[in-house]
């Protein structure tokens, strides 16, 4: 009988195996991305019934301005590389957020929250292009879906959502609000894992470049970022360090995002 669960385990995990727009990553998706649409958009629902919507205003105006220029542009990149069918449930929707935190994210199905501890250090227009482009990439690589199908792995056992639900709800259900983003941290402070972030950072500099903002300004938001006295060693962190990071986007993504970018 255990031999029998081996292989349709595995036979699972084979046939859940995807790729990752552009940078061509394999990983595994135990749900499908229909599901983890239709919760988080119930998580998604309750996190704006319990928070500070800034609905007006200059730093509004300013979110809705970029997200307006970049969501086109992320729907032309896709299209362009064969990938629109991932987005083709998507429904775009951008909130800003009063909260001291300097955070945002973007959840499967493309709703993007902004808080507005973020704008400090974003500055202007090209600054929020570099934040939302980079929490639009983890939705678009769909790393929610892969730290959740990871988490089931690890805290269940079990390769099925339902089996998980019936007997650990108030696990999985942590577990979900935490893979797409809702939780004590969140988007840039979540703890994705190394190569995910770099991967995040990657193909926001492509969808922020090809919505017409210099990718070169992300050097200067992570330096800002790297400034506020956060960071902690490398070796004790699942993200880049900062040094790393900035290090990557120069002399790694910076020549790749460069062929993207159009000026106005």
């Amino acid at each position: 009988m255990k031999k029998l669960l081996f292989v349709l385990s595995f036979a699972v995990l084979v046939a859940a195996c995807s790729r990752v727009p552009i940078t061509g990553r394999k990983q595994v998706h135990l749900l499908p991305e229909s599901q983890m649409i239709a919760m988080s958009l119930t998580a998604y629902s309750d996190f704006l019934k319990e928070s500070e919507v800034v609905g007006s205003g200059r730093d509004y105006t300013a979110v809705k301005r970029v997200s307006d220029k970049l969501i086109p542009a992320v729907e032309s990149v896709l299209k362009a590389e064969g990938y629109e069918e991932m987005i083709a449930d998507y429904q775009w929707e951008v909130n800003l957020v009063e909260s001291e935190e300097p955070n945002a994210w973007c959840m499967p199905g493309g709703k993007i929250v902004v808080y507005t501890g973020i704008l400090s250090y974003t500055k202007d227009d090209a600054g929020l292009a570099v934040v939302l482009g980079h929490e639009i990439a983890h939705a678009i690589a769909q790393h929610g879906n892969e730290r959740m199908s990871q988490g089931l792995l690890a805290e269940t056992g079990f390769v099925a959502l339902d089996i998980a639900l019936a007997n650990k709800p108030t696990e999985t259900k942590n577990l979900l609000m935490t893979a797409v983003g809702v939780g004590a941290q969140v988007g840039i402070l979540l703890p994705f894992s190394r190569t995910q972030e770099s991967e995040a950072d990657r193909l926001g500099l492509i969808f922020m470049a090809t919505a017409g903002y210099d990718p070169h300004n992300a050097i200067n938001f992570w330096q800002r970022m790297s400034a506020n006295g956060t960071s902690v060693p490398e070796f004790l962190s699942t993200h880049p360090s900062d040094e790393t990071r900035i290090k990557n986007i120069e002399e790694t993504y910076m020549v790749e995002a460069m062929k993207y970018y159009k000026t106005n």
